[in-house]
């Protein structure tokens, strides 16, 4: 039960009685929660959760328990985020558990912060605060377009955790405009950031506009190309908060935690999760716009599949985007800087894979008769698609390896992709090419499962 990016605007239904006055409401948490909850921290290292209190979830009354909920969970740190240094303080929180993180940001913030839910494995979010005994809130986008079991699943959550999540709405008027003009589908024709932009994008930024802070499910390991540098905490780069641009801090405290971690959690505390996960979805967004993801597929491939790889992003994180100004042309082995983020290591690295230049790859563009056929990779190191299917690919040079096929690889991004766009069919990456023996023109390989035996059953038919 989860999909489109999810955001809304709904105080949570834990609200936080007087400590002085609710001795009675406090539990001790059993220890194999806090075990749990210690365990999803960043990647090797050892990481303990300090104790949290945790409160019995009563429904709020009214609007004036709802400010004194507000008022007891700032406490002492009223005004707190105006003076803390957040880049020091994301590398304080670097090693520290998603559930201290989301402690310390309900603490500073107490209710001028929500947690955005999307309606996937982000319910995690929800079950951390839950653990922290504070009062919590919980936003959702409502795009109009999401899928029935997501739907579903944010009616699970709510009673499960006894709150009312905050669903924001896209304005009717630009949802008319845009459809009367485009149709209900042109996302598959000119991209999807328009429609992002109406349904997710101006929705959350009109639920910004009245926090200070919010807490998001971003990890690293979700899209290596946009995400792979995301910290624990930041001052939020494109949405305003109630004080104005740069106001706004944006807490990412499961940034360092792999998804399979995340999954263990969420077995283990028994938490809610979206049906669509069981049918092959990982990450879920709108109905058109998201599918279930093959063997060897990255998990974001099921996202907005007939776009470029690198621009996996609906623009809810548009600061995870860099410029394309550091591109570079590099055909060869070793370091290449990609999309702007840092030094990216080239992949597909083996003795059984050959590198092919350009000249090398327009030789055998040229050929008519070759002495052996090829099967070709077009390529991007930074491509989260193409990392994702970096195993499988050695394996198949290693099991075609003195079969009589020769295994390579042509770096086609940054300069080499106006190129291999007219001559080499390429339209999104990666793209694999078989060159027959008595065959000028390349077959594309046209399915995306990339496992080994897919991949093997696609050569074995031509060779």
């Amino acid at each position: 039960m989860a999909s489109a990016t999810a955001f809304g605007s709904s105080i949570s239904s834990y609200s936080i009685v007087s400590r002085e006055s609710s001795v009675g409401s406090v539990k001790r948490q059993d220890a194999s929660v806090v075990a749990a909850a210690a365990a999803v921290r960043p990647r090797g290292r050892l990481m303990l959760a300090r104790p949290c209190r945790a409160l019995e979830p009563t429904k709020r009354a009214d609007s004036a328990v709802r400010a004194a909920a507000a008022v007891e969970a700032s406490g002492a740190a009223v005004g707190e985020e105006n003076t803390v240094d957040y880049e020091k303080l994301g590398k304080e929180l670097e090693i520290a558990s998603p559930l201290e993180i989301i402690d310390r940001a309900l603490e500073m913030f107490g209710n001028e912060i929500a947690i955005a839910f999307s309606g996937a494995e982000d319910v995690a979010l929800i079950e951390y605060a839950k653990l922290t005994g504070r009062p919590f809130r919980v936003f959702s986008l409502d795009t109009g377009r999401l899928n029935p079991e997501t739907y579903r699943f944010f009616d699970s959550v709510e009673k499960h955790y006894g709150i009312n999540i905050e669903y924001m709405f896209p304005d009717a008027g630009e949802v008319h405009a845009l459809v009367r003009s485009k149709g209900l589908f042109s996302f598959y024709e000119d991209g999807h950031q328009e429609c992002c932009r109406v349904r997710k994008v101006r929705p959350l930024r009109r639920m910004l506009k009245g926090l200070r802070a919010w807490i998001t499910g971003q990890r690293k390991d979700q899209s290596p190309g946009t995400r792979a540098n995301i910290p624990v905490v930041q001052v939020d780069p494109v949405f305003e908060g109630v004080g104005g641009l740069g106001s706004l801090i944006k807490w990412n405290p499961v940034a360092n935690v792999d998804g399979k971690d995340m999954w263990n959690f969420l077995r283990t505390m028994n938490v809610p999760v979206n049906t669509l996960h069981s049918q092959g979805y990982v990450s879920i967004g709108c109905e058109p716009c998201t599918r279930p993801v093959l063997p060897g597929q990255h998990e974001r491939e099921g996202r907005w599949w007939w776009e470029d790889a690198k621009a996996k992003e609906c623009g809810l994180h548009k600061g995870n985007l860099k410029e394309e100004g550091g591109m570079s042309a590099s055909n060869g082995n070793g370091v290449v800087t990609s999309n702007g983020v840092g030094g990216i290591p080239d992949i597909f690295e083996t003795n059984t894979i050959y590198n092919l230049s350009r000249p090398g790859i327009e030789n055998l563009l040229k050929l008519e008769k070759r002495e052996e056929p090829w099967l070709v990779v077009l390529y991007a190191p930074w491509c989260p698609f193409c990392q994702a299917m970096e195993a499988s690919y050695v394996e198949l040079a290693e099991k075609l390896s003195g079969s009589g096929i020769k295994v390579g690889k042509f770096q086609a991004d940054g300069d080499q992709k106006p190129f291999a766009k007219e001559e080499l069919q390429l339209k999104s990456f990666p793209t694999i090419l078989f060159f027959p023996k008595t065959m000028s023109k390349p077959i594309k390989y046209p399915s995306e499962k990339r496992d080994v035996e897919s991949l093997l059953a696609f050569v074995n038919a031509l060779r």
